[in-house]
């Protein structure tokens, strides 16, 4: 996106705020991705611990590609390790491309001058929050039980 940016100036408001809305996103769908990702080795960590101490030559059963197989907790325990140490690779290689991306948004952002501005149902919403929260209580008149 930046490489367009440079080449090609957007002409008005409106191309520069769905330019900056692209990058937003595409940060959104990283944290989303490594999200994803990071439940995926909490997974591989909680089968590796629960099947270590077992006896190695015990049956278990694991998913591959859709086919449940029957394998010895030998054979599967290496397996299981490769695949969380992949998923943790990707993840810092996630990590590195959103370190990237911010930059670039950063960049976009001082280049254009974006300020973001709340709305005011968010300012209303942060300065209840400061007053103390009281959703789900409804409150009538005071001579209403009268």
């Amino acid at each position: 996106m930046a490489k367009e940016g440079d080449s090609k100036e957007p002409m008005n408001e409106q191309a520069v705020a769905n330019i900056y809305g692209a990058m937003r996103t595409e940060i959104n769908q990283i944290y989303s991705k490594i999200t994803e990702l990071e439940m995926e080795v909490s997974e591989h960590s909680l089968v590796l611990n629960a099947i270590q101490p077992l006896d190695p030559s015990r049956r278990c059963y694991r998913m591959i590609g859709g086919v449940l197989v029957e394998r010895t907790i030998k054979e599967v325990s290496p397996a299981v390790q490769r695949n969380k140490e992949g998923i943790e690779e990707v993840i810092a290689r996630l990590n590195e491309a959103l370190e990237k991306k911010k930059k670039e948004m950063a960049e976009f952002e001082a280049k254009y001058k974006i300020r973001i501005r709340k709305n005011d149902s968010e300012m209303k919403d942060e300065s209840g929050k400061k007053e103390g929260n009281a959703q789900g209580v409804l409150v009538g008149p005071a001579g209403a039980n009268e």
